[in-house]
């Protein structure tokens, strides 16, 4: 289990979400053990210790944002509730709990929250998040309630600009600082088409691999396919992007049957984008921006249209990219995308990512999903700017009635 813990900590640190330092997992073997920062070490074995699960994370995210969005809402709201697809399908709402409202009883008002919920958010402490039979299933939840966050604070700062003190500093940070910018510089890709099995099980690997470790995509989110020889190779469903040898299946290309049956949800979408456009390579990853940018629409207000995410039936632009909405699996998606993905190569799905085709290879695929990414950055910092110079100055609240001092009453 040591193992365990030592991979998931090296994930949250390479991907850059959690501090280095800031992290610490508890697990139930034969024992209860726990490794990692000594208090969140402390905080995620009490806390374990009252529920029926096998592992527990308890750390701070490399960025402000989730604890913002816990002084940025109302005194009397106990959840965030973004509105991304991830959370909507796994999270439902993320609860949290104010600093002010820290006590003796916290280890218990954890234990509670995660008995209904994935993970939640403590301020001034951190995420936390449990896994109900693995250890990889609290890291999944816990990448999965970093990456929300972070869509819904990029979403509400947007609309509503700076409110607390000392935010405008920090976004600034690390809008200037922290962001790495993408690119597909340095990677290999082989040449299609691909025929032998082989070696597109081999590239289906390695783009996975490079799709995560180019902040394409978080927990594991995200799925890849390739079309040869009547047969679909595609990413089982649940599994990370970074570790597909051995979790790829091959689909026949016409089957209805079950031989897909842990093929990934996105099964039907990518054979009826194969069909359409007469592809080879797909990728599906989950850039934040373009999430965020996806659910920014200039018609909200004069639109009627309640459940935006699967009922719109307009097709936007992300400048050439086209975002239409659409329900994940045999849903929205497997309609929506194929008539228009053809035309630029990307599409964007709303609140939910980025789909992109390569006509023989990855290459080509790779390539549109980072320029569909650097292009919804670009677009939001421009429009931000702008709505920011037009907005009266936001007073910083008074957040003391929810922020009480307190000292935490852990041990």
């Amino acid at each position: 289990m040591r193992d365990h813990i030592l991979k998931y900590t090296a994930k949250l640190i390479s991907e850059r979400s959690a501090q280095a330092g800031q992290i610490a997992f508890a697990v139930q073997d034969d024992e209860l053990l726990s490794d990692g920062k000594p208090f969140l070490a402390a905080l995620s074995e009490k806390t374990l210790s009252r529920m029926n699960a096998l592992a527990l994370v308890a750390a701070v995210p490399a960025l402000p944002f989730a604890d913002f969005l816990i002084q940025r809402a109302a005194c009397y709201e106990h959840i965030i509730t973004p509105r991304d697809t991830e959370t909507r399908t796994f999270l439902h709402d993320i609860p949290i709990i104010r600093k002010g409202e820290i006590g003796s009883d916290i280890v218990e008002r954890i234990a509670t929250l995660l008995g209904n919920r994935k993970g939640i958010v403590v301020e001034g402490i951190g995420i936390i998040a449990a896994g109900a039979l693995t250890v990889e299933q609290a890291y999944i939840n816990w990448s999965s309630i970093y990456h929300s966050t972070f869509i819904k604070y990029l979403e509400d700062l947007f609309e509503n600009g700076y409110m607390l003190p000392g935010e405008e500093e920090a976004f600034n940070y690390f809008r200037h600082t922290q962001l790495v910018p993408l690119s597909s510089e340095g990677l290999a890709f082989r040449q299609g088409p691909l025929y032998e099995k082989s070696d597109i099980l081999e590239e289906i690997a390695s783009v996975g691999r490079y799709t995560v470790q180019r902040g394409l995509v978080d927990s594991f989110f995200g799925n890849i396919s390739y079309s040869s020889r009547n047969i679909i190779y595609i990413s089982q469903t649940a599994s990370s992007l970074d570790e597909l040898p051995g979790c790829i299946d091959p689909v026949p290309f016409a089957t209805s049957s079950t031989v897909g049956i842990t093929a990934s949800s996105e099964l039907v979408a990518h054979r009826a984008i194969f069909e359409e456009t007469g592809c080879r390579a797909i990728l599906h990853g989950h850039p934040r921006f373009a999430v965020v940018m996806s659910m920014l629409c200039h018609e909200k207000e004069s639109c009627l249209v309640t459940d935006c995410w699967k009922d719109c039936a307009k097709v936007r632009f992300l400048g050439d990219t086209p975002v239409v909405a659409g329900e994940i699996g045999a849903g929205g998606i497997a309609k929506n995308v194929p008539p228009v993905i053809g035309k630029t190569g990307s599409t964007v799905v709303y609140g939910h990512g980025v789909f992109s085709i390569g006509t023989s290879d990855f290459r080509e695929a790779f390539q549109a999903l980072v320029d569909v990414e650097n292009w919804c950055r670009v677009e939001y910092f421009r429009l931000f700017d702008e709505k920011i110079g037009d907005l009266p100055p936001n007073l910083p609240r008074n957040l003391k009635e929810c922020d009480p001092s307190g000292n935490g009453g852990i041990e």
